[in-house]
């Protein structure tokens, strides 16, 4: 039954999220990939790691782009002014042009003028001037060699957040960004059955879990994020040698509010969904920073699927000491 299953899981991705943009995924390491990483694996392999860099590393919809912008204003000694400039340009994402091949829907658009960014993320990020603040979702195995050998002293952040959260937020997401046209029966099958881009998810986290002694990785939770806030700002400023008045992180805590973000241009992504819409990728509405309830998932999920979920989330983590 396996091989059916799995061919099942291959069939609907190809019908249902492939896009002009992504036309075919492929199995690197286990791991579940657009196959335009194939035209980057060794670039990235060989990326040139720098001892100041910052990189926040997740399994997509984990409260990335939320923990992005707390690690840019903390490292940046909270200059709230320079965070109007868009998060993209400050805090760019190594993965975006592997995920997102924009090469075609370009020429049939030569109005559209695209950003360095998405032409090649990775040369552009190459190019930065120090302190670099990078983005990936690559699980540890991916990441460059001179970040996964420890030869470059660089910070890496990773947050993490319970799957079945993980997996509504990440269907959202896939409608609104990535022109997924199926439902979220079939996307649930997706996600057990690791068959999304970067997925297993469960062995993603876990890469990073075990090594969260290490003095150079902070593992963050969401829920502990939603919890108590201010708290994990501070623990993070300590993490980055910085120090915080309590007035500071009361100033950074009201940033990073729900509301906050969900109103700044700088982080929610509008143009990118008017992009998309603009080029016909998608015909779905929504926003990019849509709920960030935790357990929104008692409100999604069949009990079927909770139960599949519980049974592999306390199969891979329980063993390891790791809960939500």
């Amino acid at each position: 039954m396996a091989p059916q299953i799995g061919n099942d899981l291959d069939q609907i991705l190809k019908d249902k999220f492939t896009t002009e943009f992504r036309k075919e995924y492929t199995t690197v390491q286990g791991v579940c990939l657009p196959k335009k990483y194939e035209d980057f694996a060794q670039i990235i392999e060989n990326f040139e790691i720098r001892d100041d860099d910052v990189w926040i590393c997740s399994f997509p919809k984990t409260g990335t782009t939320w923990t992005q912008e707390m690690i840019w204003c903390i490292a940046n000694d909270l200059d709230f002014e320079r965070a109007k400039v868009r998060l993209s340009e400050r805090f760019p994402f190594l993965d975006y042009s592997i995920l997102f091949d924009y090469t075609t829907i370009i020429r049939r658009h030569p109005e559209i003028e695209p950003s360095p960014l998405i032409l090649d993320s990775v040369a552009y990020i190459q190019n930065l001037p120090s302190p670099r603040f990078i983005k990936t979702h690559f699980p540890f195995p991916l990441l460059p060699r001179q970040l996964r050998t420890g030869e470059k002293k660089a910070k890496i952040i990773y947050v993490s957040r319970n799957p079945k959260d993980t997996c509504v937020s990440f269907y959202y997401h896939t409608r609104l960004m990535e022109g997924y046209r199926g439902d979220f029966h079939d996307f649930c099958r997706l996600f057990l059955g690791n068959k999304l881009s970067f997925a297993p998810y469960w062995d993603h986290i876990l890469d990073f879990w075990k090594r969260r002694t290490n003095p150079n990785i902070l593992f963050l939770k969401y829920e502990e994020m939603k919890s108590d806030l201010p708290k994990v700002i501070k623990k993070t400023a300590a993490f980055l040698d910085k120090s915080l008045t309590n007035d500071q992180v009361e100033a950074l805590a009201q940033h990073l509010s729900f509301d906050s973000m969900k109103s700044n241009p700088a982080v929610n992504y509008e143009e990118h969904i008017i992009l998309n819409k603009r080029m016909k990728l998608i015909n779905v509405d929504g926003e990019f920073i849509r709920s960030g309830k935790v357990d929104q998932w008692k409100e999604e999920m069949p009990d079927s699927v909770v139960q599949e979920f519980d049974e592999t989330t306390k199969e891979k983590f329980s063993t390891q000491n790791l809960f939500f």
